[in-house]
């Protein structure tokens, strides 16, 4: 059986942590030069190890075993969140790497391979999943055209022609290569940790659907104008908002979630009663039915207001993505490397976060590995797991590519 070198690993991830170092996390915005430093060392590591390793018009990496037999793809993304932490991303790039070189490095599977993928912009920073989509098909020059830097207003292709990327080819998945796509990652969440458990086997990713409430009222003055005439856009908005959060435990499944990240009033004024509000709402869920039935549920809300408010609120759904299950049998593979390394001490649960598995799935088989975050702890530079944890995720993720490439 392949064995992976802990020291290797940790080593592999306290290098990395060093490319935009913050605090006791990073901060590695895509594109930025802690970025593509990060990336250009990822790249040379992967050559070390054998593969034919690039960097394509996109930024995206992929190393290519030039093993003979069977081979499976796994990855992740290098970029961070602003000021966060040094494992999200990093862990799945540092596990494949070690799994192709465990794999490579025993005499019972060189002839097998893993190929490498490191997807750019995962986090957002110019776009949705830009370096996944991309290595499916499923991204159009007009798409990397139009991306833009939420922190810089300077467009991807700027960026890019920094680095010398620009437009060089951008990698395409070959699926007949591949038996199948494993990503890890840390959970996140605490689930892992509070249950005294050590690995996650993803269900499946969660489907992430995103709204905007607008109210119209009446914009007057705060000290002359009568409660009883009022028409409060900004009072429309927190009752909307308010009902929704007292309705949904009701109809819910138990890991669903809902998350109001932005209210905004105008003219936002302490003498002035708002005459419009907006809100960005949030809800994911890895079921499609129970998606639906909220979906339902907040036009009928929105419905409901209208009948009984003074202002007009309005509903827009600006984005409704689709959950992605994870393949059975690689799900299995992850089971009995855990059983084995761990014994219960694993669990199939779904992913509450977005990852690039959810693209890659739409043309491979593939699998997600969690390991547990330390408070559940994740998008802060204080997000960290043990290297208990770290040396034993990565060991289980590479048996369970070993049982996947020798089936």
């Amino acid at each position: 059986m392949a064995e992976i070198r802990p020291e290797r690993v940790l080593s592999d991830l306290r290098t990395l942590a060093t490319f935009g170092a913050y605090k006791s996390g990073v901060h590695r915005p895509t594109l930025s030069p802690q970025d593509i430093a990060a990336r250009e060392w990822f790249a040379d590591r992967l050559r070390e190890a054998g593969h034919d390793a690039s960097i394509d018009g996109i930024a995206n990496i992929l190393g290519r075993s030039p093993a003979s037999g069977r081979k499976v793809l796994s990855g992740s993304h290098l970029e961070s969140q602003n000021h966060a932490g040094w494992l999200d991303g990093a862990l799945g790039c540092v596990y494949a790497l070690e799994a192709a070189r465990a794999v490579a490095e025993d005499p019972a599977t060189r002839h097998l391979g893993v190929d490498v993928a490191v997807f750019c912009d995962e986090e957002g920073h110019f776009g949705s999943f830009l370096g996944s989509r991309s290595f499916i098909g499923a991204l159009d020059d007009g798409d990397i055209a139009g991306a833009m830097s939420r922190a810089t207003g300077r467009s991807m292709r700027e960026e890019l022609a920094v680095t010398g990327w620009a437009g060089r080819p951008r990698h395409i998945i070959e699926p007949e290569r591949y038996a199948g796509f494993f990503e890890a990652h840390i959970e996140q969440g605490d689930t892992l940790e509070t249950g005294g458990l050590r690995i996650g086997v993803v269900t499946a990713i969660v489907a992430i659907w995103q709204y905007r409430f607008t109210a119209t009222g009446e914009q007057n003055h705060a000290g002359t104008t009568s409660m009883a005439r009022r028409r409060d856009a900004g009072l429309a908005v927190v009752r909307l908002l308010d009902a929704i959060d007292r309705r949904f435990p009701e109809i819910c499944d138990p890991r669903t979630v809902w998350t109001t990240g932005r209210i905004d009033l105008e003219p936002g004024e302490k003498s002035i009663i708002p005459g419009r509000a907006e809100a960005l709402f949030q809800l994911r869920d890895a079921d499609p039915t129970v998606l639906d039935r909220l979906d339902a549920e907040i036009h009928a809300l929105v419905k409901a207001a209208n009948a009984s408010g003074r202002c007009l609120v309005e509903v827009e759904r600006l984005s409704a993505s689709t959950p992605a299950a994870m393949d059975a049998g690689l799900q299995a593979a992850l089971d009995r490397a855990a059983e084995k390394r761990a014994p219960g001490k694993h669990l199939r649960m779904p992913s509450g976060a977005g990852h690039d598995a959810q693209w890659l799935a739409r043309k491979l088989p593939s699998a997600m590995m969690f390991v547990p975050s330390i408070g559940g702890i994740s998008h802060h530079w204080t997000e960290n797991t043990s290297d208990e944890d770290l040396v034993l995720g990565a060991q289980v993720f590479t048996d369970a590519i070993v049982d996947v490439l020798t089936a």
